[in-house]
Formats: C-alpha cells, sequence, structure tokens
C-alpha cells in the first residue's frame, strides 16, 4: 500500500526524535506553521506544546499516551525498512520548503544519515535546525547574504569542486573531497557567492542565519 503525500500550501517544520530542543521546535513553526512528526518525533512535539497534524513512520518509536493525546492528527503509517524516518517523510511531503529539527543532535549515524538524505535532493527544499547549525545541501548556484566574521563551513559528501565570492579562504581551483579536502570552519567576508560543479555539499552556518538560508533556497 502507498502512503498518500502529505500537501501544505506553508513551510512544514519536521521534527524527528533524534533529541530536538524545545526551543529549535517552536522557532520553526514561527516560520513553518505546519507541523509534521517523524515517528517518535510527536513525543517531543507534545513536550514542546505543540501539536503535529501528521505523523508519519512505523510507529516503533511514539508512545501510546502520544497517539491518544492526538486524536486529531492524521497518522501515516510506512512499513518498509529500506528508508529511514527523515527519508520517508521527505519523500511524502509536497510543501514550499522544509525545516527539519531532531535528526542531527542525537546518535551521530542517525546525524549521517539525515546528511545523505540532504544531498539526495529528496521532497522540498530542506534546511535541518540543530542546536549549532543550520545544514542544508547547496544548489548548483547558491548566494548567502551574510554579515562579514560569520562561520561558513562546507563539507562534501562526494568529489566536487566549486567557486566561491565572499569568503576569507577560496575554494576556487579545490577538489573537495570527503576523504581528502574539506571546506570547514570558513569565515564569510560578507554576503557569499557559491557555485559548485555537481551536488553533494554540505553548507553549514549559524543558527541565527535562518531567514538568510531560507531566502538563498526558496527565493
Amino acid at each position: 500500500m502507498v502512503a498518500e503525500n502529505v500537501h501544505s500550501n506553508e513551510g512544514v517544520t519536521l521534527v524527528g526524535a533524534g533529541n530536538p530542543g524545545g526551543e529549535e521546535i517552536v522557532k520553526a513553526v514561527a516560520i513553518a506553521p505546519f507541523v509534521v512528526a517523524a515517528d517518535g518525533g510527536a513525543n517531543f512535539c507534545l513536550a514542546a506544546g505543540v501539536r503535529p497534524a501528521v505523523v508519519i513512520g512505523d510507529f516503533d518509536s511514539v508512545t501510546e499516551d502520544t497517539r491518544t493525546a492526538l486524536p486529531e492528527a492524521r497518522f501515516v503509517e510506512v512499513t518498509e525498512q529500506d528508508s529511514t524516518d527523515f527519508e520517508k517523510c521527505l519523500n511524502l511531503i509536497d510543501a514550499p520548503f522544509v525545516l527539519a529539527t531532531g535528526f542531527t543532535d542525537g546518535r551521530v549515524d542517525h546525524s549521517l544519515a539525515a546528511l545523505s538524505a540532504l544531498v539526495q535532493g529528496l521532497g522540498p527544499p530542506t534546511i535541518i535546525v540543530g542546536k549549532d547549525d543550520l545544514m542544508f545541501a547547496a544548489p548548483a548556484k547558491l548566494s548567502l547574504d551574510l554579515p562579514a566574521g560569520t562561520r561558513v563551513s562546507l563539507f562534501p559528501m562526494q568529489p566536487l569542486a566549486g567557486r566561491s565570492k565572499g569568503l576569507r579562504w577560496t575554494i576556487d581551483g579545490l577538489a573537495l573531497d570527503p576523504m581528502g579536502r574539506i571546506g570547514t570552519s570558513n569565515e564569510a567576508t560578507g554576503p557569499v557567492d557559491l557555485a559548485f560543479d555537481g551536488p553533494g555539499c554540505i553548507v553549514l552556518i549559524p543558527p541565527a542565519f535562518l531567514a538568510e538560508a531560507l531566502t538563498a533556497l526558496t527565493g
């Protein structure tokens, strides 16, 4: 049985079970008010005083108390085990953008799986909102309106090359590779322009610049 897609004309806040902070959930909901929980993420939604409209997963971690407390929510069961809860959700969400939290603040293997999902380009434009970082997959061209001194990290998930303006250390002429040269702990000298020869680069910037990241990805 194929699960029915989740449609929203507004941005979606997607909450996972990887120890999301209540503050991150509330801040995301203020920008993306349609709330979807990935399985046990529903437990964290209720703890933050947020009621998800939809819960997606195989329901191995959402508690019975949470299910009882959400009689109005739509529960979308996806039983296949070949994808993560994050991938299941992104594949079903049809929305202008997704702000995801609770996918990188728990187990490291879950965090790596979430980053893999980002660079695969699943679902709408997606930003992972963590306690210390915003993470998103770089499109072919990206412009970020950042003030000088802002930390900008680039992590290639596969070999690629790119060009930059507005970085303290340019990436022009570099071969970025997860097993070689990476681009972490760079710094903006002002607005940043990036271009890449293919997909596969994760951009990490401080959470204070969520509005700038969202503008860069959605226009």
